[in-house]
């Protein structure tokens, strides 16, 4: 075991760290995931108007609270789609903006400016306009990569244009707002100039606009996101990163939130026609099933440590459980410690992997509701499943069972810890107890 573990070590250190460190730094990754992040806010509250608009009810219930919100849902259909519309609707503009802006902030240009011509990069390759109105059919998840290219394309070729001083620039005696919007003049063109020709060629070559183009390139990998191997991967690198103290959430998440963020918008879609719902793998997933208290699903665990017979780790028990709670487990990850211990390493990883497969295989068989609203990654866990599928109750008896299954997994690895820790314990009062008596 302790040559495993040696070599387990030396692979994660010579090679896992390095490239995972790399990624996790890069400027495109980090961009990407500063623009979710400032788009999150606008689409938790619009995700959260689909519980007023489609109440989770039966369409035949004679229950005259249920009845009448069914009927009032029905009736201001319209009304309540609005602040939907303008928030998960439009998700690409908050995205496109946070990317320009994030690039623009590590590239030391105006992240205001950077944010809007990357808005404008993408506006001009995803709204096409056709007898006096705009399309807005790329303007939620089906545009979301288009929105991260976009803005990706604007805000290098800005820092490529600056750095060349092809840039219109006055004397400093100019006030800096008025500055500020004559140095982008030129990048402006730019993409103008660059974009729109492009957007045409594509759509006179493919009968597609670059936004069709691109969703038809990505299907298979849009598709293959949303499969069991995919999730299991997914998890076991975040499992991995972690355990060798990387925030490995944070590079999974960055790389597959358009995944998410795209099939999410197909779900609601399909919720608001009335169809089956296509996609199962999506944040709400993530969260609440596979990183109940935090990554490992250390929730179960926090409470095993409450009674276990350790000083140590019913200290840390006490320290955690209450973040845990709210998917925060850094108490328990580095003061039982889990980062880089043995003896926790299995249960660590297969954990999330286990019960990602059972919630994926009961969501599959029809007997958990899907995710279609987005929640806030800290929403303890059963309470969030429910949320993220319309306040159904399956998702709440899912969640429940996994922590089950968690607890169960994690105990005889936590036992096994914890005789050593009580060993070394006592050997420590044994040696204490000596020095005393020689003194």
């Amino acid at each position: 075991m302790s040559t495993l573990y040696q070599a387990m070590v030396e692979v994660i250190e010579r090679y896992i760290t390095p490239m995972a460190g790399r990624v996790g730094q890069q400027k495109h990754i980090i961009a990407i995931r500063d623009g979710f992040l400032a788009a999150l806010p606008f689409m938790i509250i619009g995700s959260f108007m689909l519980v007023f608009i489609f109440p989770p009810f039966s369409p035949d219930t004679q229950w005259r609270f249920a009845r009448g919100w069914l009927d009032f849902s029905v009736r201001y259909r319209n009304q309540l789609m609005l602040p939907f519309n303008l928030s998960m609707g439009v998700m690409t503009f908050f995205i496109s903006v946070g990317i320009g802006a994030s690039l623009g902030k590590h590239d030391k240009l105006d992240p205001i400016m950077t944010g809007l011509l990357s808005f404008m990069a993408f506006l001009l390759v995803a709204a096409p306009y056709h007898d006096k109105q705009i399309s807005v059919a790329y303007f939620s998840g089906q545009g979301i990569f288009t929105a991260i290219l976009a803005a990706i394309y604007a805000s290098e070729m800005y820092a490529w244009l600056k750095r060349r001083h092809v840039t219109i620039r006055l004397p400093k005696e100019v006030p800096t707002g008025v500055a500020r919007s004559f140095e982008i003049l030129i990048p402006v063109v730019v993409i103008v100039a660059t974009l729109h020709p492009l957007n045409l060629l594509v759509a006179h070559f493919t009968g597609m606009i670059i936004p069709e183009a691109i969703m038809q390139l990505l299907a298979p990998l849009v598709s293959a996101s949303d499969s069991l191997p995919a999730m299991l991967l997914s998890v076991l690198v975040c499992q991995i990163l972690w355990f060798a103290g990387i925030h490995g959430a944070l590079i999974v998440t960055g790389i597959m939130n358009p995944f998410w963020m795209t099939n999410l918008a197909l779900n609601q879609s399909a919720l608001a026609a009335g169809t089956p719902l296509p996609h199962i793998y999506l944040q709400g997933f993530w969260d609440h099933y596979l990183l109940i208290g935090g990554v490992g699903s250390t929730l179960p665990l926090a409470f095993l440590l409450l009674v276990s017979r350790s000083v140590h780790l019913r200290t840390i028990g006490r320290m955690g459980v209450v973040p845990s709670f709210f998917n925060i487990n850094e108490p328990i990850l580095f003061g039982t410690p889990i980062i880089m211990n043995p003896v926790m390493f299995l249960p660590f990883t297969l954990v999330p992997m286990i019960n990602a497969t059972f919630a994926w295989t009961a969501t599959r068989l029809g007997w958990v509701a899907q995710v279609v609203q987005l929640t806030p990654w800290t929403t303890p866990a059963p309470i969030g499943a429910s949320w993220a599928a319309n306040w159904t109750l399956s998702p709440v008896i899912m969640c429940l069972f996994c922590m089950v299954m968690s607890a169960v997994m994690y105990y005889p690895f936590l036992k096994a810890y914890e005789r050593a820790l009580l060993r070394k314990q006592d050997e420590s009062l044994a040696a204490d107890a000596r020095m005393a008596l020689d003194s």
